[in-house]
């Protein structure tokens, strides 16, 4: 009976430190996208060193944009005291932007938002954000750059998408560009996401994460 005790705490030890919170953070990061967001996001992660890896956790889940928040919510519940929620999606055609972020923020949910559409992030990698009102127009001038600049087509289910982006343009411009545009809206007195054309917050979560991953680097403008 001793024995099969001491087995038994040994397994409960064991499975409390495996649950052990990650040092630099759990990301989870809720999208209503069926692959861009993921795959860029996913890649990201990879691309971290082995070392931050261990310490810093990066989850991608998709789900409906009207249960983008509720989806949020339930899967910080597991573990609310150390996974950073975080929901991303673009203004697209959605007609309650401006709320799911108002309620998002109330909820205690990061939110990063494109307007027009996750691509006018990409477009930053290459130094500009173009003034593109529409979400479609914003994904086929997208795809004319990357190909130019990769020699690749634009595939929102590729892999390999962080990959050539890094490869092939430049984050910390990416991250510099996006802040300089969000931080000129609202200098401008803009005061709703939906209005700020072109602009994205996702440089927030990016940065937030690179810096975790290279504390001693720098991010700013």
């Amino acid at each position: 009976m001793a024995s099969s005790d001491r087995t038994g705490n040994r397994t409960k030890r064991d499975k409390r430190q495996r649950q052990l919170p990650p040092e630099l953070g759990y990301y989870l990061i809720v999208t209503d996208t069926e692959a861009t967001e993921r795959c860029y996001f996913n890649g990201l992660r990879d691309s971290l060193p082995d070392s931050v890896r261990k310490k810093l956790v990066i989850k991608v889940v998709e789900t409906k944009t009207k249960n983008l928040i509720q989806k949020c919510l339930e899967l910080t519940a597991y573990d609310p005291q150390y996974r950073i929620p975080w929901i991303v999606f673009d203004r697209d055609m959605v007609p309650n932007f401006d709320q799911i972020i108002k309620d998002a923020s109330a909820a205690g949910i990061n939110v990063g938002w494109s307007n027009p559409c996750f691509e006018i992030w990409l477009f930053a990698y290459w130094g500009n954000m173009p003034n593109i009102e529409r979400s479609w127009t914003c994904c086929d001038q997208f795809e004319i750059l990357f190909k130019s600049r990769t020699g690749h087509d634009y595939l929102k289910s590729d892999a390999e998408l962080y990959r050539r982006l890094i490869e092939n343009g430049n984050e910390e411009t990416a991250i510099n560009v996006a802040k300089r545009k969000h931080t000129q809206c609202k200098r401008s007195g803009i005061k709703t996401p939906s209005q700020m054309i072109p602009c994205t917050t996702v440089y927030e979560l990016v940065g937030e994460i690179k810096c975790k991953s290279h504390p001693h680097g720098t991010q700013e403008a």
